[in-house]
């Protein structure tokens, strides 16, 4: 399936399910063309472009291991050649991990450093030279409330999160000339793959002062405003209630 001449398109990263997925509707529903990245589960990224149909866009499935360099490069170079050229991407894919620190294995500790972060650095790197030669752009990375504070079992995780915080500052004053915007946003407890047997029960949402966590689709449309924002790069959006 190829895209047709929409007046703006988006890849998203990470789109098989979960937010990438409510965010690919979100963009699809304003009119865009989304471009919807798979690793493993095609069938998922397969069915997230059929929401996004549903919901009025046009798009392409596009697969790719994120920690391969090449493989994110050949991406967003197939994500280039259609139509219309992309002037926003979202670095939205990620793998998390349950473990306490004391007991954390090296192998799952580089995997998701190797995806979240390594893996992210490698999208920026791909990304920015489009937007830089089309006279500007934005990325919308996708972090956690665990990279500012921690989480007990979360050291994977919230460590590869804290890192993000770093790149997307550095990328937002290294690109901000070349006017590619680079923003870092929280989505807050969202109940995915990624969060199964972490997410608190119903009644501990303490530390939230509404008392709850937020909705996917209200992330997924502050990613979509953000994304197109003129004038705001290298900040932190958090989007549930919680105190940063």
């Amino acid at each position: 399936m190829h895209q047709t001449n929409l007046k703006q398109a988006v890849l998203v990263t990470g789109a098989s399910g979960g937010i990438g997925r409510a965010i690919s509707v979100a963009f699809a529903a304003a009119g865009w063309s989304v471009g919807v990245h798979y690793h493993r589960n095609k069938e998922a990224g397969e069915e997230t472009l059929t929401h996004v149909v549903a919901a009025g866009g046009t798009g392409a499935l596009y697969g790719a291991d994120i920690q391969q360099s090449l493989a994110v490069q050949e991406m967003v170079a197939a994500f280039c050649r259609q139509a219309p050229a992309p002037s926003v991407f979202i670095c939205n894919a990620g793998i998390g991990g349950s473990q306490l620190l004391l007991r954390q294995g090296e192998d799952e500790w580089s995997e998701i450093l190797a995806t979240n972060l390594t893996g992210t650095f490698h999208c920026l790197r791909a990304m920015a030279p489009p937007l830089l030669a089309r006279g500007g752009g934005s990325i919308v990375v996708i972090g956690s409330h665990a990279g500012f504070h921690g989480a007990t079992g979360q050291a994977a995780y919230a460590a590869s999160k804290a890192g993000l915080i770093g790149l997307v500052q550095t990328a937002a004053q290294e690109w901000g000339m070349g006017n590619v915007r680079v923003n870092l946003l929280l989505p807050g407890w969202q109940k995915t793959g990624l969060s199964e047997g972490a997410m608190p029960e119903s009644d501990q949402w303490h530390d939230h002062v509404l008392g709850r966590p937020p909705s996917r689709e209200e992330v997924a449309r502050t990613v979509l405003y953000l994304a197109q924002l003129k004038d705001v790069s290298g900040q932190v959006w958090n989007c549930d209630s919680r105190i940063l």
